[in-house]
């Protein structure tokens, strides 16, 4: 169909890409984003929820280029949002917001940013604020590594949480996976000497994954060094009930064949290195973290501080 003279179709103006933001295309930093945008439209009760309370709950963060970038110069003051001087925890990816909504229902003395890419997830954590009354928690909508290089002021936060991130199985999306040395430079700097990295996972390939990068890391220290290992650790157990070689970690149904996810990793039988937190009992077990149990898998804690230097 040609076009019609009296709305000629005008060229578009391409907008600058300013150094340091995340690219249209899916990068931050030269590296793939560590995200899948799985849908943004929200409905029913999460968009009349977001239309009366998000102005606010949510951050109006300046964007460049993606919806889920921070442009650079945009610093985020919390003694300014909250109105009061408070330990600041901020959790990445947040998903629905019960594990951030229950801890700050729990500690009203500090305060709480959730970090999601997932707008209904943003949503349904905006419902739970106002159903709980909570004035601690603020949500944004952001790409993670974006939010600790340049809108966190250095040094700003107590705990960094990162619960269950997506563990990207397959070998060539490995390079996606949000815990990388990269991030462990970019959550040193957003941290108070002393304060706490706490991850947790329930798939051994990751949580291997994630000791492994935060052992090189010059930041940071195991709370829990050593401890849990030999027949005591959960990676042991993995490799011993093979649970993880089934598809989902699920019991095999009667007269069928396993299938192999391919998501353990190598198995040393016998795990010495060890370095396992206890469960950290300030995070609610969520409904994610449920079929987890109900599958069978074993979940990884992992605690780490900041080196004072």
């Amino acid at each position: 169909m040609s076009e019609s003279p009296e709305n000629p179709q005008q060229p578009q103006t391409p907008r600058p890409v300013t150094p340091g933001t995340q690219a249209s295309f899916g990068t931050y930093g030269g590296r793939p984003v560590s995200f899948v945008r799985r849908g943004t439209r929200l409905q029913g009760r999460r968009q009349q929820a977001w239309e009366e309370h998000a102005d606010r709950w949510a951050l109006d963060v300046p964007r460049h280029i993606a919806n889920t970038s921070v442009h650079p110069d945009y610093v985020f003051d919390a003694e300014e949002e909250f109105g009061r001087k408070a330990p600041l925890i901020v959790e990445i990816g947040s998903g629905l917001g019960d594990a951030v909504c229950h801890a700050a229902e729990e500690n009203p003395g500090t305060d709480f940013l959730a970090v999601e890419v997932y707008t209904p997830g943003l949503a349904n954590t905006i419902i739970k604020i106002n159903s709980r009354k909570l004035s601690n928690v603020r949500v944004v909508e952001a790409n993670a590594p974006e939010v600790l290089s340049t809108m966190l002021p250095p040094g700003s936060v107590t705990e960094i949480w990162v619960f269950f991130p997506d563990p990207w199985h397959k070998s060539r999306h490995h390079k996606r996976r949000l815990i990388q040395p990269e991030f462990a430079e970019l959550a040193a700097k957003s941290l108070k000497p002393g304060g706490l990295l706490r991850i947790a996972t329930d798939w051994s390939n990751y949580a291997v994954h994630v000791r492994d990068v935060m052992a090189g890391s010059p930041h940071f220290e195991n709370l829990h060094d050593g401890e849990r290992r030999g027949p005591q650790s959960p990676l042991t157990q993995v490799w011993q009930s093979g649970v993880e070689s089934l598809v989902g970690g699920a019991p095999v149904k009667e007269g069928r064949a396993p299938v192999s996810t391919e998501h353990t990793g190598p198995n040393e039988g016998i795990d010495e290195t060890g370095g396992w937190a206890p469960r950290f009992e300030g995070r609610i077990r969520t409904s994610f973290e449920n079929k987890a149990h109900e599958a069978g898998r074993l979940i990884f804690d992992l605690c780490y501080r900041r080196i004072e230097q």
